[in-house]
This record gives structure tokens, C-alpha cells and sequence, in this order.
């Protein structure tokens, strides 16, 4: 017997597999791509919907041949796969799944979560994926980012257990210490920080909290009381950033000519309306409910950027706008 042939993963399978299409010009037959490929039929269903569906590309079923086979393409140019197979999502979840590993160390989940880290490691360094400079060339600055804070595993485990959490609250806005019972709903990563997402029991009202401003949390032995996830979904989806409620305002923005080329590319709400103008100014409407965090975004852009609506709105920036020049008077 002659040496062991090595067994092909996913992605050299889907690279063979096209090697093979992509030098014929007539269907080949189904069995012959099975023992070509030395797989069972459906693994190479599984490599021709990847590379059909994922890849893009234009691999039909010739049912005259009984077979599969490249469709031609316009111009008479022969397909090729990308360079890149990963979307910029994926690479990013790539990226930071290997730096929470590394970061992680050897915990208690280390038995478990070793093969993972192996198996990504083999990922990046696989020929065909040309991911070998991802560890140095991808990178993801966390921008303003806050500690997750002591009380963190505190919080998670009252949410994850489904019990109530009593809790000391330091708040930023007010600088006032209050004492909360709360049933944790979810925590929510948000612009580089940690989020506990409650039912507070003293406002008889869901409310946002920043868990790096939770002090001396303690899980109660009375289950949390549940929001269902339509009302969830609803009050901290609706409304503009981490400070959640239905949205009851409209804000209309108006971003200059310049501006207009940055801003038109970006999602602020996933409910938002962008209509560009004829100086090719850029009118954007989105629907909030608190306006600090959108205050704090408006305030960014500078004077490239008019509050047109609500009043209100357009006189809190007016007003922070006014103190902050007084302080370079």
C-alpha cells in the first residue's frame, strides 16, 4: 500500500473543486466530483453551495449531463476565486475572538476552550486563506473604552440565572448614589462599554445601567421578573443609542456639502432617512427619545452640522455650543 493520502478540510476541497470546474468546459458528473474529491455526496453538496452561494460562483447542474459545471461569463472572462473568502464582519469576529482568547488565559473553561484556540490558530495560518499577517494587520481599536468593572460576573450571573440583583448605583449624569432592585433583562455591549439592561423596580420601568457604576451587587433568591422580548426589542431598539424608550421625537439634521460625502455612509438609526439635497447638502431625519448621546454626536461634526428640528433639540446644542465657546473667551 502507498502512503496515506492527507484528508482534505473544507477549504481545500472548495479550492480543488474549483480547480476542477474552472478547467472544463463540459458538465462533469456527480460520482466523478465525489471520487475526484474523495468525499461523500453530501459534503460536496455542502462545498458546491459554499462555493456557489459564498463565494459566488456561477456553478450550475447541467441536467442533460447529469452534471456540474461554470456557466460562461460575460466577456468570456473565466471565473476566479477571491483573494479574500471573509466578509469584513467575519474578519473582525476572527480578529477578536483570538485576542479574547489570548486574553483570556487559563481559566477554568481552558480544557474546552484550548482546541478552539488551536483550531483558530490553524485557521489563520491555512494556505489557501492568505490570513497569516491577521494577527499583526487587522486591528480594532477599542476607542473610549471603559473597564467592564468589578460587579461585572456579578451581573451576568443574576442575568444568566434569571434572579433578581439588589445593587448600589453610582450614576454618571447626576453624580447620585441609589439603591436598586432590579430584574436583569440582558447585557448589552455598547460603543466599548457594558450595560446591564434591567426592570427597575423603584421607576416600575426598564432602564439601562452601566455596569462599570454597579457597586456591591447581590444576587437575590427571587427569580427576575421577565420582559418579553417583543417589549425588549421595542424599547431599546426604537429609540436612539443606549438610552432606550420609544421613540416620540424626530430629529432633522441638515450636514453640509463637505460632510455630506462622510455622513451619507453611515448608519445612526436603523430607522433613519437620508434625502440629499440640491447643493448637495444632506438632510438626515432619525427618530430618538433622550437626546444626550445624539446631543453628543451632533456636537462632533461642529459647524458642519444644523439642528432644523425639534426646538428643543436645536436650543440644548445651541445652548452647549454657547457655553463651551465661553470657555475659550
Amino acid at each position: 500500500m502507498g502512503p496515506r493520502r492527507p484528508r482534505l478540510d473544507k477549504f481545500d476541497r472548495i479550492f480543488q473543486l474549483h480547480a476542477i470546474l474552472s478547467t472544463r468546459r463540459t458538465a462533469i458528473p456527480l460520482e466523478d466530483l465525489m471520487a475526484r474529491l474523495e468525499c461523500s455526496k453530501a459534503t460536496l453538496h455542502r462545498a458546491i453551495n459554499t462555493l456557489k452561494d459564498t463565494l459566488h460562483a456561477p456553478i450550475v447542474f447541467d441536467a442533460q449531463a447529469g452534471g456540474y459545471r461554470y456557466a460562461p461569463q460575460k466577456g468570456g472572462q473565466a471565473y476566479e476565486l477571491p483573494g479574500l473568502w471573509f466578509t469584513p464582519a467575519e474578519l473582525q469576529a476572527l480578529a477578536v475572538l483570538q485576542r479574547l482568547l489570548k486574553d483570556l488565559g487559563g481559566g477554568l473553561l481552558e480544557e474546552h476552550l484550548g482546541p478552539l484556540t488551536k483550531r483558530l490558530d490553524e485557521l489563520t495560518r491555512h494556505q489557501r486563506l492568505h490570513l497569516g499577517e491577521a494577527a499583526g494587520r487587522l486591528r480594532f481599536p477599542a476607542l473610549a473604552a471603559r473597564t467592564t468593572g468589578a460587579s461585572f460576573q456579578t451581573a451576568a450571573a443574576a442575568t444568566l440565572q434569571r434572579k433578581k440583583l439588589w445593587m448600589e448605583y453610582h450614576a454618571r449624569s447626576s453624580d447620585e448614589r441609589t439603591e436598586r432592585t432590579v430584574s436583569p433583562q440582558r447585557i448589552t455591549h455598547y460603543r466599548e462599554s457594558w450595560y446591564l439592561d434591567a426592570w427597575d423596580e423603584s421607576r416600575n420601568a426598564l432602564r439601562s445601567f452601566s455596569i462599570d457604576r454597579i457597586i456591591r451587587p447581590v444576587i437575590l433568591d427571587e427569580p427576575a421578573f421577565d420582559v418579553p422580548e417583543a417589549e425588549l426589542d421595542a424599547h431599546y431598539a426604537s429609540a436612539y443609542g443606549i438610552f432606550g424608550g420609544e421613540a416620540d421625537k424626530i430629529a432633522v439634521l441638515r450636514f453640509t456639502p463637505e460632510r455630506a460625502r462622510w455622513v451619507a455612509d453611515e448608519q445612526w438609526h436603523p430607522k433613519q432617512e437620508a434625502t440629499r439635497l440640491e447643493d448637495g447638502s444632506l438632510e438626515l431625519r432619525i427618530p430618538y427619545r433622550e437626546h444626550q448621546e445624539l446631543v453628543m454626536d451632533i456636537l462632533r461634526h461642529g459647524p458642519h452640522v444644523e439642528v432644523l428640528a425639534p426646538l428643543g433639540l436645536r436650543e440644548e446644542v445651541r445652548r452647549q455650543i454657547r457655553e463651551a465657546a465661553a470657555i475659550y473667551r
